[in-house]
């Protein structure tokens, strides 16, 4: 049982254990949020800010109501913060975050599994992301603007929904790690 990305509708229930103990509802008034798991948390909403903007901009040029140079402009600009964020987030995760973390709890062993495999799924998911935002931004004055700038609209309402999944099941598998052990769970 992998429970890929692309189809998980959340973490299975064995693995939301601290959860239970640290719901989400109470994460702010935590004494061990502040720091790095508001830092955390931070980086998730641009990530989500990110995408919302992007979805938005590609609405506003599909309908007519944005240039599509100011679109290409936007669409380059926060694309590729986006993209270059979220590597250099996902290895941080990796190389220190996750092999830190998976030490502390056992039984959270498995999730941090899922979280590894989802980073493998997001990096295909961001190739086409890029593919079909430089597959629009190629045609931005051509006849083939709106088909691409479509096919761009479609591939990231698809990729808005893979990396909410991700970013909500790691927050919930992490932040109780952090909440209960303190920043010293990552070195810190």
């Amino acid at each position: 049982m992998d429970h890929p990305l692309e189809t998980r509708t959340g973490l299975p229930d064995a693995l939301r254990v601290l959860l239970a103990d640290h719901p989400r509802d109470g994460w702010a008034r935590d004494p061990n949020f502040a720091g790095l798991v508001e830092m955390w948390l931070d980086r998730h909403l641009l990530f989500r800010r990110l995408m919302a903007a992007m979805r938005a901009d590609a609405e506003s040029v599909l309908d007519g109501r944005m240039d599509p140079r100011a679109w290409g402009g936007r669409t380059s600009r926060l694309g590729g913060h986006f993209v270059g964020d979220l590597h250099g987030h996902h290895r941080v995760e990796d190389d220190h975050y996750f092999p830190l973390l998976v030490t502390r709890d056992p039984r959270l062993e498995q999730g941090f599994a899922i979280l590894d495999r989802d980073h493998h799924a997001l990096d295909g998911h961001l190739n086409a992301f890029v593919e079909e935002a430089n597959g629009a931004l190629r045609v931005l004055d051509a006849p083939g603007f709106a088909t691409g700038a479509g096919r761009f609209h479609a591939g990231l309402i698809r990729l808005e929904r893979f990396l909410d999944r991700h970013l909500t099941d790691e927050e919930e598998l992490i932040v109780p790690v952090i909440l209960r052990d303190g920043p010293d769970a990552v070195g810190g």
